[in-house]
């Protein structure tokens, strides 16, 4: 195969990519403290032969994550948090500390609180937050700080990644921050809410649309240019 398939064969293999992703995002749509993905497009451009046009490559690679704030919907639950502004809570995971702003948590048999799967939830200190089995009332302050019956438990962390950009899936809700993590201090936490969802699903449709055609005039390019290489073929085949 030429250059320009090579280059076309690159493009559609990035648009796929892309309309898996936003296919994913159009499924979660409803996911609580579903996070928004797109991918990054780059252009990698190689000189040729003195005197020959350079050859340029398009590659989608760079997995992005929309940090944007969801709408919050109120559960009245008293272990339902939700974040309002940057940052995500840690939990506590087999695959390791992992942040999420999906906010439903449950105590378990021993009083700590847990995501649905069983990971505990960290406080500030990286310890997992405990809430006594017999405790009447329950109350989250803005800042984090849990109480039962009024005595003051510990803080409920709010993290962010040092490096934005390093933050990576690792399945769901759930995020791995490529590196170190710092306090989120501009963050608050509310009682009794979740935090929806940050896709627009007209939006992302409407997206995938887009995807759709790009990828339709991609293909009717490398049939016109099967067609070429066949004509070229057999004429010096005569």
């Amino acid at each position: 195969m030429d250059s320009p398939g090579y280059v076309a064969l690159t493009r559609q293999s990035g648009l796929l990519r892309e309309m898996q992703t936003v296919a994913n995002n159009v499924a979660n749509a409803p996911t609580t403290g579903y996070r928004r993905e797109g991918l990054v497009f780059s252009e990698h451009v190689r000189v040729l032969e003195p005197g020959e046009p350079s050859l340029s490559m398009a590659r989608a690679t760079v997995r992005h994550i929309d940090t944007a704030q969801g709408t919050l919907t109120e559960t009245g639950g008293r272990f339902d948090f939700a974040i309002e502004g940057e940052g995500f809570f840690m939990l506590e995971t087999p695959e390791g500390q992992m942040l999420t702003r999906a906010g439903s948590f449950t105590p378990s048999a021993e009083g700590e609180l847990v995501a649905p799967d069983g990971a505990r939830l960290l406080d500030a200190g990286g310890a997992p937050v405990f809430v006594p089995p017999d405790a009447r009332s329950v109350t989250l302050a803005a800042d984090g700080t849990l109480s039962a019956d009024e005595v003051p438990l510990t803080q409920i962390g709010l993290f962010a990644p040092a490096d934005p950009t390093g933050l990576s899936r690792r399945g769901g809700v759930r995020f791995d921050a490529g590196g170190d993590v710092l306090p989120a201090e501009t963050a608050v936490i509310l009682q009794g809410f979740v935090e929806n969802s940050n896709v627009d699903p007209v939006a992302e449709i409407a997206r995938m649309i887009e995807v759709q055609h790009a990828y339709q005039m991609g293909q009717q390019f490398l049939d016109k240019e099967d067609e070429r290489i066949r004509s070229v073929l057999q004429t010096l085949g005569r």
